[in-house]
């Protein structure tokens, strides 16, 4: 009896060490081992949101998909299953296939065999009927436009996570936020309980760009790249008054539904992340900092020298030899030599300033995490050899929606706008418009009017010729440079671009092109670039409704006999307003009731300097109206509100 109770008692004093161990000291660590064993978690996939265009035109979605997985403690042969599954899939890999079926081996309560399948491989596998396989509704992400407006778009990768464009940028706004499944298992390993929290849909985006004008800039880009036998290029419509992005085109391109086929420089968006020596298109800053400065006037004759300058130990050619060209012909016929002179004129410090203003040197707009900020070399770097460089477009790496992005500033009176991508976005059922941002009053808005008396000059008659639009007057500038290849510009490759805006006296849109290596003869900007631009300007101004400036319905010009020399602006319309002043009639203008900019504009291509003082119409000027014409002096325009009912006759002091 004594042996027997004290076998006992041990007994009892092991059992209950054992639970004290089990239930005191390994508690947490079973507690843990059993959640991983019994339980298991599955994210629910939240919907992303649409993204639209700017008419609510739909370019990418979500829709439901089938994704398959398993139970592997369920299954009575793995190997088997495995063998059926890719059979019915019909596309598995010899890695894939090795791959699930290690998944499939364990006792593991769930594993995905297949995510986002097509509608046919899941009713194969569903007439399957094999016990502990089944099905998870997630989303796939849809472009139904294909290939259009991919670069700005993006793709979303196998997780429901944005990896380029827009779907990266605004990940956490259009992802939404995911749901969970919870999978319950017994000891061994049979499932007996599935509960979820279902996911929110993330946020719908609308976008600045015009599915219609992305298509106008995507087929004529590659229409240019082909005839050219270009390595690639790029085009974007911006809209200058407001910085939104009708259209940004880049080519070679993908398609965001089939991304994985892609190779990197495919899905590389050139507009925002490739640098590019701009070349002559970059004298627009050059033209604006002698301008703005004062440095000289529109007719100050420079002697280009045939053509040739010499900087230390460089030698400066222009492809055209002039002897002597006025400032305004230095920019319109592209002159190398004459760019260098006004830069040196300008100087270090001050041109260095104006390229930091209109934006050069940082990232444009925060709709673009990716974008490049470009190269801008620091003050200190300028020697006389880098300002001449500068001067004309070389030593300086753009982007090509900073160099559309800086045009845009001259093509709306002088304001650097950011430009963006998106235009709104609807959470909460409620549209949260983005608004605009002006970054700053780059310069004067005369400077912004005679700048494009002489860019319209370029389109005219200087370089290019070919970008001239039918009815309406275009300002651009070309520009041709040598690429860096190897440290050395090459002699063969160039960057052909041209970049403009239409009708020049009232923008509708600013249009950059950028051809990369045109290859099939000739590589200039005018004969390349130029003849793109047009045919992507043609379609658009006419989609947009813009009034026609060449040959318009006559404007209102009314000489009154009382004041000599007084013309009478035309009445307000959608037409910009006209001064007919003839060379024989030398008395001044009277500018009462116009606007600045129409005011600086109609006086700039007078050749006219004006000084502007206050805001809004011109109530008054010097000289006065009817004294004699003098075109050396400079004017001075006072701005002034007009009283409601003011008539036309008379003039407000501010």
């Amino acid at each position: 009896m004594g042996i027997a109770v004290g076998l006992g008692a041990v007994w009892v004093l092991v059992i209950a060490g054992r639970l004290i161990q089990l239930q005191v000291f390994q508690r947490d660590e079973l507690v843990a081992r059993a959640e991983r064993q019994q339980k298991r978690t599955v994210p629910a996939v939240a919907r992303r949101g649409d993204i639209v265009d700017r008419h609510g035109r739909i370019i990418a979605l979500s829709a439901d998909a089938d994704s398959i997985y398993a139970v592997p403690s369920s299954l009575t042969d793995p190997a088997a299953t495995v063998a059926k599954l890719c059979a019915a899939l019909r596309d598995c890999t010899s890695r894939e296939r090795k791959t699930l079926g290690e998944r499939l081996d364990r006792r593991s309560p769930f594993a995905f065999v297949r995510r986002l399948v097509d509608p046919d491989q899941a009713a194969r596998v569903s007439a399957l009927g094999i016990t502990g396989v089944g099905f998870l509704k997630e989303t796939r992400r849809y472009y139904p436009n294909e290939q259009l407006g991919s670069h700005v778009l993006g793709y979303v990768g196998i997780e429901n996570k944005g990896l380029a464009g827009v779907e990266a940028a605004f990940d956490r706004l259009i992802r939404g936020k995911d749901g969970a499944i919870l999978v319950q298992a017994d000891a061994t390993g049979r499932v007996f309980s599935r509960t979820e929290r279902p996911p929110t849909p993330g946020s719908s985006i609308e976008l600045t760009l015009d599915t219609y004008l992305q298509h106008v800039a995507e087929r004529e880009l590659r229409a240019g790249v082909t005839q050219h036998r270009a390595a690639g290029g790029t085009a974007i419509i911006l809209d200058p008054g407001t910085g939104e992005i009708l259209a940004m085109a880049n080519e070679p391109t993908f398609d965001p539904n089939e991304y994985r086929a892609a190779d990197e420089l495919e899905r590389r968006n050139r507009a925002v992340q490739d640098l590019y020596e701009p070349g002559s298109t970059f004298k627009v800053v050059t033209a604006s900092a002698a301008l703005e400065e004062r440095v000289m006037p529109i007719d100050e004759l420079i002697s280009v020298r045939g053509g040739r300058i010499t900087i230390g130990s460089r030698v400066v050619h222009d492809d055209h030899p002039y002897d002597v060209l006025s400032f305004s012909d230095v920019i319109v016929k592209s002159s190398n030599v004459g760019a260098i002179k006004i830069g040196m004129k300008v100087g270090s410090d001050r041109l260095s300033d104006f390229v930091h203003r209109f934006g050069f040197g940082r990232p444009t707009s925060p709709d673009f995490p990716g974008e490049s900020p470009g190269i801008v070399w620091q003050r200190s770097a300028w020697t006389d050899s880098a300002l001449a460089s500068v001067s004309m477009g070389y030593q300086v790496g753009v982007t090509p929606l900073q160099m559309v992005t800086a045009v845009a500033s001259v093509a709306n009176g002088g304001q650097r706008v950011e430009p963006r991508i998106v235009r709104a976005v609807y959470r909460d059922n409620a549209r949260h418009v983005v608004p605009q941002k002006i970054v700053r009053q780059v310069v004067s808005a005369d400077t912004a009017a005679t700048l494009t008396t002489i860019m319209e000059g370029v389109v005219e008659r200087g370089t290019a010729k070919a970008a001239q639009v039918s009815g309406y007057t275009v300002a651009g500038k070309t520009g041709t440079a040598a690429k860096l290849v190897n440290g050395q510009y090459s002699k063969t490759d160039y960057n052909a671009s041209f970049v403009g805006f239409a009708p020049s006296r009232d923008p509708a849109v600013a249009v950059i092109v950028v051809i990369d290596a045109p290859r099939a003869g000739t590589y200039y900007g005018g004969s390349v670039a130029a003849p793109i631009f047009k045919r992507i300007v043609e379609p658009t101004l006419r989609y947009l409704r813009a009034v026609p400036s060449l040959d318009p319905a006559p404007a209102v010009v009314v000489a009154r006999a009382s004041t000599p020399g007084r013309v009478a602006p035309s009445p307000v319309t959608a037409e910009p307003v006209v001064f007919s002043i003839s060379q024989a009639s030398s008395a001044v203008p009277d500018l009462t009731g116009l606007s600045a900019r129409q005011a600086a504009r109609a006086l700039a291509k007078l050749g006219v300097t004006t000084r502007l003082v206050g805001d809004g119409q011109v109530v008054a000027q010097t000289p006065p109206p009817g004294a004699p014409f003098d075109a050396s002096r400079e004017w001075r325009l006072v701005l002034g509100r007009r009283p409601p009912g003011h008539a036309d006759g008379g003039h407000t002091q501010p």
